[in-house]
């Protein structure tokens, strides 16, 4: 006998939560433009942070019906060294819709992100412990492992200094230092052995993302840096790009799939540093629309190749063959 294939509904994929989490940093750095002057930072803000809201509901209720229906496969998939590790985007754009929306002091984001951090540090206590114990496989080694621990600890410092506690940010923004550290030798390592399979190469955007988001949470919790200051953390961000862009030949020919959303966190918050370091730094203004324009052209990209998988009807992955079973 072979078992019958999985419903769309059980095949739907958690890595469509990098969506929200890249359309609200973009849509956060385009409010930073505002303070270039731009008029027009804020409603295309408001735009881009309407629209990530309202696909990040439609994703939770999805998923939410899919724990309902399919809890073996949420089970399987917390368990998954690599999907283990994407279901720390769901507590992300959680937090990333704090970092928006959020207001100082309020009971309720602050319940909010609370849940959400405490989602995040489970699915990270999990992924920390296969690697302390050794119970992680080479080739489960990806950029993905940095969701967890590091966007966790960094994207909750965002969202607890939005909230008004810099002293429980500044704390979160260690934690996701240290965690960044941790992982970086053991994820570059991998890195550089070879090729990742094809199906993880659209990962590699994740790679970006440590560096760029450091130095934006840090020009956050501590406004008064200087801009020479966090131009150290842009030259930081310079080297995983080049390592990236050097591997280009590999992953640019992988079919388009969700997992290059990967890339649009990283471009969004990396443009958000540069208008930071312009806007304290005197520079002109120009460098950081250019930055800006590129980051919002990456994602535009991004956005256009996922509408023509949706009129393909191949946003969902295909079930996989169906084995026979003795």
């Amino acid at each position: 006998m072979s078992s019958p294939p999985l419903s769309r509904l059980a095949r739907f994929p958690v890595g469509l939560f990098a969506m929200p989490v890249g359309l609200f940093a973009l849509a956060g750095t385009w409010r930073r433009a505002l303070g270039f002057g731009w008029e027009l930072a804020q409603p295309v803000s408001d735009a881009i942070a309407s629209g990530a809201l309202l696909i990040l509901v439609f994703l939770l209720i999805a998923y939410a019906a899919k724990a309902i229906r399919h809890p073996q496969v949420i089970r399987g998939e917390f368990t998954h060294p690599l999907v283990g590790s994407l279901l720390a985007l769901i507590p992300l754009s959680l937090m990333m819709c704090t970092v928006y929306f959020g207001q100082p002091h309020h009971l309720g984001w602050l319940l909010f992100s609370l849940g959400a951090l405490a989602v995040q540090g489970v699915v990270a206590l999990r992924i920390v412990g296969l690697l302390a114990t050794g119970n992680l496989l080479a080739v489960a080694v990806t950029p993905a492992l940095y969701l967890p621990p590091v966007a966790g600890g960094l994207v909750g410092a965002m969202a607890f200094n939005t909230l008004g506690y810099p002293g429980w940010a500044a704390l979160l923004f260690g934690m996701g230092l240290a965690s960044w550290a941790l992982l970086e030798a053991r994820v570059l390592n991998r890195l550089f052995e070879g090729a990742m399979p094809e199906p993880l190469r659209p990962t590699i955007g994740i790679e970006l993302a440590p560096p760029s988001v450091a130095t934006l949470v840090a020009g956050a919790i501590w406004p008064s840096l200087p801009g020479e200051v966090l131009i150290v953390g842009l030259g930081i961000a310079a080297g995983p790009v080049v390592a990236v862009m050097a591997r280009w030949h590999w992953w640019s020919r992988v079919p388009f799939s969700i997992g290059f959303w990967s890339f649009s966190f990283p471009v969004a918050a990396l443009a958000g540093a540069v208008i930071e370091v312009v806007r304290r730094g005197n520079w002109p203004h120009l460098v950081g629309g250019i930055a800006l324009l590129l980051a919002s052209g990456i994602i535009l990209f991004l956005a256009a190749k996922t509408l023509q998988l949706i009129g393909r009807g191949k946003l969902i992955p295909p079930a996989p063959t169906a084995q026979a079973t003795p």
